[in-house]
């Protein structure tokens, strides 16, 4: 008995000093090791169109030209400063009460549904949620939006 326990001991304290020494390595990693943070993993999505076609998405910009202060390139990308003129039509209109920021988070996505279900034939949730009823709404109010090119 007292030897097994001997051996168990000198085992777990052999275990334990390898650990240690393993842990003691990993928890002070060198410079060269450690990943170096660059803009592009702490910036938001610069384009969502939200499933609309570039063409699609150019309509929606020349609408937005036309009525909320677009100045960008109609280049069918629908980045921080057309979600910026969206916004201001959706804090108009539709009840977005969020920053003139650019950035499509709940709120934006609400207000946008909000629109879509008053008169492009989104029928589910105001949830925030850009699914494929919403995309589906948002495609034909960008295709509605042709004749502002």
């Amino acid at each position: 008995m007292t030897r097994t326990l001997v051996s168990t001991v000198t085992a777990v304290g052999i275990t334990a000093g390898s650990l240690a020494g393993a842990s003691a390595a990993l928890a002070a990693p060198t410079s060269a090791t450690a990943p170096a943070v660059t803009s592009e993993a702490v910036a938001p999505l610069a384009v969502v169109n939200l499933g609309l076609s570039t063409t699609q998405a150019k309509y929606a910009q020349c609408w937005l030209r036309e009525n909320w202060g677009y100045t960008g390139a109609i280049d069918g990308q629908l980045g921080t400063n057309s979600w910026k003129a969206f916004q201001r039509n959706l804090k108009a209109h539709w009840s977005y009460t969020g920053a003139i920021d650019g950035i499509v988070g709940s709120g934006t996505v609400k207000a946008l549904q909000r629109l879509l279900k008053a008169s492009w034939g989104y029928t589910g949730a105001i949830d925030g949620i850009a699914g494929s009823g919403t995309q589906a709404a948002f495609k034909r109010f960008a295709n509605a939006c042709s004749g502002w090119c």
